[in-house]
């Protein structure tokens, strides 16, 4: 997997947004913020390489409000299907995986606002000619889709795409969701379906392997989920509106987003 580079601009971009609202942020006092990912979901939180660290645009924005908030930061690692749970119970103090905004989820969890906003769509592989929508995905019974269960990605392709059944032996089901592009690239699945982000950084990270086909099969927020009651939404909700106001998640978006004509 190739990493993300960073452009000059970029970088003196995210150097020079400096926090204008720094004297009227709270002060956690130096509080260590316990905070869990999975690690399988680029380019919001992955593997480096070349390191064996955990990075990723979630890394950098958690960091960085971490940092406007006088906190530190334990970074953790969970499994997708016991995330939710897990923060839920109070094992740990904020969770990122790029997890939709939903009424079901918002009644065991808190979340922040959202720090990101984004269209979901099918990726493929490069060569693929034997659909160009979704339509003509769901009317091929030799196509079939890679998901990981209980993710917005599951539902759409189960919902918005297919019949609805959620047994569908159309949808191959997977732990983690790079197994599920790596199912496609080797031409186990068809399709998967992904947020725009994300397939931005499978695209730039694999040159030449993917391209998205169809429509946006719809949108989905994103935000960080809290233990029910925490005392960080507020403070995290204030640094991200800093952040959004200074061009610090415009800089990031910069940093790991790949267009996709790249």
């Amino acid at each position: 997997m190739k990493k993300p580079i960073l452009s000059a601009a970029c970088a003196m971009l995210l150097s020079l947004a400096m926090p204008s609202q720094a004297d009227t942020l709270p002060d956690l006092k130096g509080r260590t913020i316990v905070a869990v990912t999975e690690n399988a979901y680029t380019p919001l939180n992955f593997v480096d390489p070349e390191t064996g660290e955990g990075i990723g645009w979630e890394y950098d924005a958690f960091n960085e409000v971490a940092k406007r908030l006088n906190a530190k930061v334990d970074w953790q690692l969970s499994s997708w299907d016991t995330m939710i749970q897990a923060v839920k119970e109070g094992q740990y103090d904020v969770g990122m995986d790029g997890i939709t905004i939903n009424e079901e989820r918002a009644a065991q969890i808190d979340f922040s606002e959202p720090y990101m906003v984004s269209e979901q769509f099918m990726l493929v592989r490069a060569d693929e000619d034997r659909f160009t929508n979704a339509k003509q995905f769901a009317a091929d019974d030799d196509l079939y889709f890679g998901a990981q269960p209980g993710t917005t990605n599951f539902y759409v392709a189960v919902y918005d795409v297919l019949d609805g059944n959620e047994a569908n032996p159309r949808i191959s089901l997977f732990e983690t969701f790079g197994a599920s592009v790596q199912a496609l690239k080797t031409g186990d699945v068809d399709s998967v379906l992904m947020d725009s982000t994300s397939a931005r950084g499978y695209m730039g990270a694999n040159p030449g392997a993917f391209k998205v086909v169809g429509d946006a099969l719809g949108s989905e927020a994103f935000g960080f989920i809290f233990t029910p009651g925490s005392d960080l939404v507020e403070p995290v909700n204030a640094a991200l509106k800093a952040m959004k106001a200074d061009g610090t998640l415009d800089a990031l978006n910069q940093k790991w987003f790949f267009d996709y004509n790249q």
